[in-house]
């Protein structure tokens, strides 16, 4: 018996040495946990992944027009009254507010119809100049024909004055003959009274007719000099008289001409004046500042009535009723030229429940598509800005968006094994380039040649 109990007790001993070096199961189970962990890590890296551009921005719209924008007062005035509320919708075309005048040159009342009269009364005064006109033209044409009248009357005076003279000239001759006969005659009948061959009666009678031949040469060679004298004085008045008409002609030309300059100086006042009375008129449309389009009345930037405004200063701010909807986003330059019109994105809203996988597009839940619309040729602090559309292949986005929502975006490129997405992150290379099929890229540049993308 005591030899049995002693075996018993060495086999327990024996077995409780082997239990102390054996390895416990719990470090069995946790190194095939961590090996399995490994394993799957490892094989993990084998799996795919989508490499993508991240980048963020907000909400905008597409067009300028849909975008917000600010009322301008065309015109300095003072509030007078407001028409709508904050958050109100406006039409295209609805009163905003009303504003009255505030310039000293347009606070008449009548101020229209005072342009009016002066306009109508310019316009009277170039008519009546105009008629001056006509009628000074007329004055330098009768003038002109009176002038023709005038030279053809002193001409035919100049030669009736020739004429005259000839014919004194004749007469002169004709008595210098009779006078040369008569003194003749007179020696003739001397030389017989000295014979006394004729008595001195008969010598008397013939020297009273060579007294009144003498004085009938004499009284010719006055008229010859006086038709002379009235010749020159015929041509004399022929020239002056052309000197004259000239004189007069070129005083109505002048005074014509000044009525014209005023004729003219008068119609461009007219024209000034209708400018002014045209400019006062549209004027009086800017003291009802109107919407330019339908949306709604964000925010109102001037308050109260009788606040004073500037010429082209803001008043309010509205927002289109239905802009079309673009996501604005900021892609550094490291990974633009990877980016083309028309490519894919994916994008989370602020505010919209999303998890997201970003190398695994298919896993992620709560992003909408989206397509580059616009790349930005010009960076802004370090940043290129792209325009992202809604994609018409996939879901259409929220409704509720509004413009200045924040967005974050992915821009989907080539799959690639895990492992090499890690290394490239490590080592800051840019992502790789996706192959594009060549139907693929022949679209994109009918596209960049016609500087739209259809979506």
């Amino acid at each position: 018996m005591p030899e049995i109990k002693e075996s018993n007790t060495l086999d327990q001993v024996h077995l409780e040495s082997m239990r102390q070096v054996q390895t416990p199961r719990l470090g069995r189970q946790l190194t095939y946990w961590l090996g399995g962990i490994l394993l799957a890590i490892i094989l993990s890296l084998f799996l795919p992944w989508t490499q993508n551009i991240r980048s963020t921005g907000s909400l905008t719209a597409l067009t300028p027009q849909d975008r917000p924008q600010t009322v301008e007062a065309i015109i300095a005035g003072r509030i007078e009254k407001w028409y709508v509320m904050e958050g109100a919708l406006v039409k295209r075309g609805d009163t905003i507010v009303s504003i009255s005048e505030v310039k000293e040159k347009y606070l008449d009342p009548n101020l229209l119809a005072r342009i009016e009269e002066q306009v109508e009364a310019k316009q009277g005064s170039a008519l009546a100049n105009q008629d001056k006109v006509k009628a000074m033209q007329e004055q330098i044409q009768a003038l002109r024909q009176g002038l023709v009248f005038s030279l053809q009357k002193a001409r035919n005076k100049v030669q009736q004055s020739r004429l005259k003279l000839q014919s004194d000239s004749m007469d002169v001759v004709a008595q210098r003959t009779d006078l040369s006969i008569a003194e003749a005659q007179f020696a003739r009948q001397q030389k017989l009274y000295e014979e006394g061959l004729k008595s001195l009666t008969e010598l008397e009678q013939r020297r009273l007719k060579l007294q009144e031949t003498q004085a009938k040469l004499l009284s010719g060679i006055n008229k010859f000099d006086a038709s002379r004298a009235e010749l020159q004085n015929a041509r004399t008045e022929l020239n002056s008289l052309q000197a004259e008409y000239a004189d007069k002609i070129a005083k109505a030309e002048a005074e014509l001409n000044s009525t014209r300059s005023y004729v003219f100086s008068t119609q461009a006042e007219v024209s000034k004046l209708q400018n002014e009375f045209s400019s006062t008129k549209v004027r009086n449309q800017y003291y009802h500042i109107l919407a330019p389009q339908d949306g709604f009345l964000v925010k109102t930037l001037k308050a109260g009535i009788g606040e004073t405004i500037k010429e082209g200063e803001a008043v309010a701010t509205i927002m289109p009723e239905n802009p079309q909807m673009a996501a604005e986003l900021l892609i550094d330059p490291l990974d633009l030229p990877l980016l083309e019109r028309g490519d894919h994105m994916r994008l989370q809203f602020e505010g919209w429940p999303a998890l997201v996988f970003s190398g695994w597009p298919g896993a992620s839940f709560g992003t909408f598509g989206g397509r580059v619309a616009v790349i930005d040729n010009a960076g802004t602090n370090g940043k290129y800005r792209i325009l992202v559309v809604p994609d018409t292949e996939h879901e259409p986005w929220p409704n509720a968006l509004r413009v200045g929502s924040g967005v974050n975006g992915w821009a989907m490129l080539k799959t690639v094994p895990i492992w090499y997405e890690i290394w490239r992150q490590l080592n800051n290379f840019p992502p790789d380039y996706t192959g594009k099929t060549d139907s693929g890229a022949k679209g994109k540049e009918a596209a960049k040649d016609k500087g739209t993308v259809e979506y």
